[in-house]
């Protein structure tokens, strides 16, 4: 086969009608000697190996992994084929538990966002009287920002104007008051196209002084792959399970410290409220955090994302840039940070549409210009996704028709989370050999699972992970995707997986009794 591993054979398979010298693919010379991959020609005619191939392509992207759509992921697809085709399993569906997308596991849009979606994309609509007239509004204000008013047409790179000053509208009444300039702000493709195009901007350097990014572990695996896809290097900083997976800026400086002896620490991830781990930070952490980075001279990258998932007693979301301003000056002036929010979790999980944006604090002018720049070169983000920023950022208001069902559907969506996450906590708690923490935010749990010796063995024989052999059997015996915790990165000898916590109640309910079983029976099958 070629370096594709596709089969080669067809000019083998042919008579061979050459007389002469001319190669052909597969097959000997007259002089009977074997020619070699590079040599080989098709019909005749003369050819080389691949121009592309797994030696010549850009090595950093072969280093890239992505646990959440990974290997287990791939297997789920095929035996989603599988159930189609007819083939018997002890399960009629795969539940994918994998991923954060609301809408795959059935929560339903919110109304008021779809309406004036509808609109935008079909205009005529506007002339229904179906539609409420705040949702028309709504449409026809974002139709008139865009070119030809349409929202097929490109935008500015940085993002629709209007749009971006009701992003820095929206900041300020977050943060309470605190000014936001729509200069800072870029709409972006989702937050992870963001996050990405900072990385860019920081990572430089060669051997020891090359860019060291430090993150938390466990991690979104965005972050690592981002920085393999870079070259740059991941410094690695592990929560404290032992606490609710809280930081602890110790354990910061422990890695800093560690991490200097091979490259410079420059930047500094903070997911709150964090993924897989579900954990929201005190206000006193994120002080502590912004310290140390003001200390250690370190960019700050705060992802806040689930900013509204916040479901423990006792927790409050903090945006680092209120708690920044509110530290004074001497911070505020001088410690340097981008912050990132998106469409796609919350109580809207619009994952689909792609909309988000950044903004930058204390970035120098020059730079920044240079930011620009690099956005400009992907032309804009898409527009249907900065309309639905646009009212994320600016929902009904209460002297408007949509407000009282807009509320009463944002309510229930986090409300119906909050439940699922007690649930999930309390159902993992009481199986032998499974610890989970409180799901103070976000949308995932991360439980630590105890396996036996004789598992651990059967993996390894297996060439697997832990991990990834308990995960794999799940989804072979029970239909239950969920990704293995080495993933998203853990402590040397613990185990563990990411789970959603998005499937209606209901079936939530089913997906823990169906873990809950082969977990007992995994650990009686290897003990």
């Amino acid at each position: 086969s070629d370096r594709s591993g596709a089969p080669n054979s067809t000019g083998a398979q042919r008579e061979n009608k050459h007389t002469n010298n001319s190669p052909v693919c597969g097959i000997q010379r007259d002089n009977g000697t074997k020619m070699s991959q590079d040599q080989q020609a098709v019909n005749g005619v003369s050819c080389v190996s691949k121009v592309l191939t797994l030696d010549t392509m850009n090595p950093n992207v072969r280093r890239v992994e992505y646990a959440v759509r990974g290997p287990i992921v791939q297997r789920a697809v095929q035996i989603e084929r599988e159930l189609r085709e007819g083939v018997k399993k002890p399960f009629t569906e795969v539940i994918k538990a994998n991923i954060g997308d609301a809408h795959a596991m059935g929560q339903k849009p919110i109304t008021f966002f779809r309406q004036v979606l509808a609109l935008c994309s079909y205009p005529d609509l506007l002339e229904d009287n179906k539609f409420p007239e705040d949702a028309k509004k709504r449409a026809r204000r974002i139709l008139d920002a865009c070119g030809g008013h349409s929202i097929g047409a490109y935008s500015a790179s940085q993002g629709i104007e209007c749009i971006r000053q009701d992003v820095a509208r929206y900041i300020e009444r977050r943060d309470g008051g605190i000014p936001s300039s729509p200069d800072n702000i870029y709409l972006s493709t989702g937050a992870s196209d963001a996050i990405v195009t900072i990385l860019k901007l920081l990572v430089c350097g060669e051997g020891r002084d090359r860019t060291g990014v430090m993150i938390s572990i466990p991690q979104y695996p965005l972050y690592s792959a981002a920085l393999a896809d870079l070259a740059a290097v991941q410094i690695s900083y592990y929560l404290d399970e032992e606490n609710c997976w809280s930081l602890n800026v110790e354990e910061l400086r422990r890695a800093l410290k560690e991490a200097k002896q091979y490259c410079k620490p420059r930047v500094l991830c903070i997911i709150n409220p964090g993924n897989p781990t579900g954990q929201v930070q005190s206000r006193q952490c994120i002080e502590d955090v912004i310290r140390f980075a003001k200390e250690e001279h370190l960019f700050l990258m705060a992802d806040e994302v689930y900013q509204d998932n916040v479901y423990a007693d006792g927790c409050k979301f903090h945006s680092f840039k209120k708690v920044l301003f509110e530290m004074g000056p001497e911070f505020s002036s001088t410690v340097e940070m981008a912050s990132f929010h998106s469409t796609s979790k919350c109580y809207m999980g619009e994952c689909g549409f792609r909309g988000g944006y950044m903004e930058v604090i204390n970035m120098d002018p020059q730079v920044k210009a240079q930011l620009t720049k690099l956005v400009s070169v992907r032309l804009c983000p898409p527009v249907p996704g900065q309309a639905l920023l646009e009212l994320v950022v600016n929902p009904p208001q209460p002297d408007e028709p949509s407000y009282s069902t807009f509320m009463k559907e944002r309510t229930a969506v986090l409300a119906a989370l909050g439940e699922k996450a007690r649930l999930t906590e309390e159902t993992f708690n009481s199986v032998p050999g499974i610890t989970c923490n409180p799901v103070q935010g976000a949308m995932y749990t991360f439980p630590c699972i105890s396996l036996p010796q004789k598992a651990i063995d059967k993996a390894k024989e297996e060439g697997l992970i832990p991990d990834m052999f308990y995960c794999m059997k799940l989804l072979e015996e029970e239909g239950i995707c969920l990704v293995p915790g080495s993933g998203f990165g853990q402590k040397e000898g613990t185990f563990h997986f990411r789970m959603t916590i998005l499937p209606p109640t209901e079936k939530l309910k089913v997906v823990l009794q169906k873990i809950r079983d082969f977990h007992l029976r995994f650990t009686q099958e290897f003990s």
